[in-house]
């Protein structure tokens, strides 16, 4: 019997043509193809592409195809890609009547960040699996009804989250209606090799600083889809640790980065940090450790949700202090992944790594080879999706 199956990866590195995101991307397609599946990567869900260079949405995908087939390049995938240009329907890469073919040809359709709301050519292939990335917003509008939301997902055969604690009793948003099952966002350690490098300076992240748009109310709570809230919580963070802090900031608020300079961060810009593959991957080598917040979404609701950026961090041996989300009740939090819910409990986090920093560091990548290596989380989800 062959357990070599043909799965079509639907994403979004197109339409947001990131670092992060074209690491993203990569995690699951480098992920299947190594655990020995043929695997395709196909965006075509109409949405226009955003152009981060001028920080807007477009029509002109050329930034967008030159991206994609940088990051589908680097490790053989040319010729199994094919992205949609919104404005004028050309498919770059495979040309649509393959694609079209693919989708009845395919075992599977893997829908990593619900990037697509499926069609009717989707429709063919017989397992379609839902790999929601941030968990909580599709929980509370099945949970009020929303029928655009249950019907979208009804459009799925298998439904992942990276929320490993909904439908907990520590957490309040319930599963009702479909059989979620718990994953992880995947990493290839091998993919980020490099040595300890003990006297590399400053924590660091990544981050958009607001999102706007999808907060959403439940059982009388409103809960915020960005992670300035946090952010603004730990704002103090710089003067309780002598750990210089960097962000890496989304944002173009004046009065904002002013703040956030009085108070001691360090701040510089998003896009040089993620511009592409080899900058994100160099920005975090180049990184003692990681220091983020959550979004107020995940955070509050103690889904359990992990962020797809620290683990490259901990696959790259730099330790994480991370907001509390429920996560340690999954992953192991004190060695290498240290978790807070205060800005104190952050501070005595830093210090704690920096006690010892050679210790942390094999520790953060020993947790990416246990807990968030591709093998082992794309190979349980194959078998969970009936493949």
């Amino acid at each position: 019997m062959s357990y070599r199956k043909r799965i079509v990866v639907l994403h979004l590195a197109g339409r947001y043509p990131l670092g992060g995101i074209g690491w993203q991307a990569l995690h699951y397609l480098v992920g299947l193809s190594r655990l020995g599946h043929d695997v395709y990567y196909v965006e075509d869900s109409g949405a226009p592409p955003y152009d981060p260079r001028i920080k807007s949405v477009v029509e002109d995908s050329s930034y967008s195809v030159a991206f994609l087939a940088d990051v589908m390049g680097r490790y053989g995938l040319s010729d199994r890609w094919s992205y949609a240009d919104s404005a004028t329907g050309v498919h770059h890469g495979l040309p649509r009547e393959r694609v079209s073919r693919l989708y009845r040809e395919a075992d599977a359709l893997f829908n990593v960040c619900a990037a697509t709301r499926l069609r009717e050519d989707h429709m063919q292939c017989p397992i379609r699996v839902y790999i929601e990335t941030d968990p909580v917003f599709e929980q509370i509008r099945v949970a009020e009804d929303d029928r655009g939301a249950i019907e979208n997902l009804q459009d799925h055969t298998h439904h992942f989250t990276y929320g490993e604690n909904l439908g907990q009793p520590d957490c309040p948003i319930p599963l009702e209606k479909f059989a979620w099952l718990p994953t992880r966002p995947p990493v290839i350690p091998d993919l980020w090799d490099t040595p300890c490098d003990p006297t590399a300076v400053r924590f660091t992240t990544v981050a958009t600083w607001q999102n706007v748009g999808k907060d959403i109310q439940f059982r009388g709570e409103t809960y915020y889809w960005s992670k300035h809230i946090n952010f603004m919580r730990m704002a103090d963070l710089p003067r309780r640790t002598r750990q210089p802090l960097e962000l890496a900031l989304g944002v173009d608020d004046q009065k904002t980065r002013e703040l956030l300079a009085r108070h001691g961060w360090i701040l510089t810009d998003a896009l040089r940090a993620s511009r592409d593959l080899t900058t994100y991957q160099r920005h975090i080598h180049r990184s003692r450790g990681e220091f983020t917040v959550a979004k107020d979404l995940v955070a509050r609701t103690r889904s359990g949700w992990f962020s797809d950026r620290s683990v490259c961090y901990l696959a790259a041996g730099k330790p994480v202090v991370t907001q509390e989300t429920g996560f340690s009740k999954h992953v192991p939090s004190g060695a290498g992944l240290l978790a807070f819910s205060t800005v104190e409990e952050a501070a005595a986090a830093l210090e704690e790594v920096n006690r010892d920093y050679a210790f942390h560091s094999e520790a953060a990548r020993e947790i990416a080879e246990e807990f968030f290596a591709a093998d082992r989380v794309l190979g349980q989800l194959c078998r969970e999706a009936d493949l």
